[in-house]
């Protein structure tokens, strides 16, 4: 069998010799007295002003040699054409002649002229227009007819290589390094094809320097776009001919067959080592599943039941405190000022979600059993009034707790400023400053401590001890009695003056003049969304918006719902 193969490679080996023999023998080899000139069939009416357009391989006589004559072959052509047609000998004949510029022997030396030198006759070869530069598509016929359709094209095209070693396109039985060198050969293909032919300016008829400067400049620009053409379609050429190569096919489908086997093999030994593996971890599994199952059954069960009773218990919350709300909606709130409606409707609020279910029903109940307008109102005044002594006693805990914490963080205060009070012009810096450089700001309590020392009187305040001093307030609530002293101060001050606030800036508020910021919307709308509706709800919202106490939060509340009715109204 190894005979076989090797006796098969020779076969091929010889072919390909062969035909490299053929192409050498065609490039050449006529001797000059077997060589046969072809007349061009209308010499005589050749222009010389044209000279460029003509085919300067059909004047001298070679119209089927061209590119292959050499230049023996070419100064032989010249000879005879000299003897026929020079305008001497023709005149000796008889025939009648005009000036010699106007002869068309002209043309005959033109094209001896371009064919006569190498470099002259490469830039008119380069642009010969007997040359086919037809480059196959990638279709089924070129498929099935790959070596019939692209060895053709590929023997043409080698003419402009400039190394001389082109390998052949070969055949079906070529061995895929063979055909590896033919791709790499032809995807680096270096070509000495070039475009001075085609040169549209003459930079002979240039009057000075500078106008054959930018001659030249246009015809390198051209003969470079040219060129770049001429890359692009030979390399369309070799994709193309790489894309329909059926022996490329063979290699890859194998290729392709050799790594899927050796997938399957590895996938193979992985599965066979995962089943066993999971044989022999299912017992362990099963078990512990049901336990699982068994388990998350027990808790959706619970989880169901407290989910309905929660659903239950919401449902009837929702439904007595509507029915509290209805019933003070409808007797006004039990005023007749807007002021102490809007003070009632909050506190109904607080009251809905502050009592629990039982002690709500009880109070709908007693509204309900009360035989008089009076006596409704009376029940829920006392509920109101339960309400206000609560909240109260929670805010005494709570400002004791803080002023607790504050003597505590006093004590372990910066020692440079211990003993210096907080006036209220102090305070009122801090909030200033808290407002202006809100949570986010790089070094924010070393920037706060900057502002303060420089528009307060008291200097050396540290962060340390600004940070301390704006949780006091923030904990104790004191921001809203300094904001309130401050638009006393305010009013006292500009008593005669009238306010004229700008409807698309300023938002008015109960209890004093001060607007709502951008940002400071932007929090207290963030904290709607984050606290639920509990008991502490505005005291947390109160804590996120910074410089804003629990009721000014309300009041804003308050007066973007009715915004929100007015629009939908």
């Amino acid at each position: 069998p190894v005979g076989k193969f090797i006796n098969e490679y020779l076969i091929r080996k010889r072919v390909r010799l062969r035909r490299t023999v053929q192409k050498q023998k065609a490039l050449g080899g006529i001797r000059d007295e077997d060589l046969k000139l072809i007349e061009y069939p209308d010499i005589k009416g050749l222009d010389p002003k044209h000279w460029k357009d003509q085919d300067h391989y059909a004047v001298l006589g070679l119209p089927t040699l061209r590119h292959r004559a050499t230049q023996d072959q070419i100064k032989f052509a010249y000879r005879k054409m000299v003897l026929k047609h020079h305008p001497d000998k023709r005149r000796r004949a008889g025939e009648k002649m005009g000036r010699d510029a106007d002869d068309y022997f002209t043309c005959i030396t033109r094209a001896y002229e371009m064919l006569g030198t190498l470099e002259a006759r490469r830039s008119y070869d380069s642009i010969d227009p007997n040359f086919d530069n037809d480059v196959p598509t990638n279709s089924k016929s070129a498929r099935e007819n790959f070596f019939k359709v692209f060895t053709e094209v590929f023997e043409r095209n080698m003419r402009w290589s400039v190394d001389p070693d082109v390998p052949f396109l070969g055949d079906e039985w070529s061995t895929i390094e063979e055909v590896d060198r033919f791709y790499n050969f032809w995807y680096n293909f270096n070509s000495w094809r070039e475009y001075s032919y085609l040169d549209e300016e003459n930079k002979e008829k240039a009057e000075d320097a500078y106008e054959r400067r930018w001659m030249e400049k246009q015809n390198r620009a051209a003969r470079a776009t040219r060129k770049k053409e001429e890359n692009q379609r030979i390399r369309q050429l070799v994709d193309t001919a790489y894309a329909c190569d059926p022996r490329v096919k063979r290699y890859k489908d194998d290729e392709k067959k050799k790594k899927e086997m050796e997938k399957n093999a590895r996938a193979n030994a992985i599965k066979k080592a995962n089943e066993e593996r999971i044989a022999a971890e299912r017992g362990k599994q099963m078990l512990l599943e049901e336990e699982q199952k068994r388990i998350e059954e027990e808790r959706v069960r619970k989880q169901t039941e407290v989910k309905k009773e929660k659903e239950r218990e919401k449902k009837l919350m929702k439904k007595e405190r509507q029915k509290l709300k209805a019933y003070c909606k409808a007797q006004n709130y039990f005023s007749t000022e807007d002021h102490s409606r809007l003070k009632v409707m909050e506190e109904v609020d607080h009251l809905c979600v502050t009592v629990d279910l039982l002690s709500l029903q009880d109070l709908n109940k007693s509204i309900e059993e009360a035989t008089s307008v009076e006596i409704g109102q009376q029940c829920v005044q006392q509920k109101l009034q339960a309400l206000r002594e609560q909240v109260h006693q929670e805010k005494l805990k709570h400002l004791e707790a803080a002023s607790s914490k504050s003597k505590s963080n006093a004590v372990n205060g910066a020692s440079n400023n211990k003993g210096k009070p907080w006036t209220y012009s102090d305070i009122q810096v801090l909030v200033k400053s808290v407002n202006l450089f809100p949570a986010g700001t790089n070094d924010r309590w070393e920037v706060v401590a900057t502002y303060v020392n420089t528009h307060s009187a008291t200097k050396g305040r540290t962060a340390k001890e600004c940070l301390a001093r704006a949780k006091n307030l923030k904990e104790s609530e004191l921001k809203a009695e300094v904001n309130q002293k401050a638009f006393e101060k305010f009013q006292e001050q500009h008593q005669s003056e009238a306010a004229k606030p700008s409807d698309a800036d300023i938002t008015k508020r109960m209890d004093g003049p001060r607007a709502w910021t951008s940002e400071e919307q932007k929090r207290l709308e963030q904290a709607l969304k984050t606290f639920p509706s509990t008991a502490q709800r505005w005291d947390r919202i109160a804590d996120a918006v910074t410089g804003r106490s629990k009721k000014e939060c309300m009041v804003r509340y308050k007066e973007l719902v009715e915004m929100v009715k007015a629009k939908k109204a």
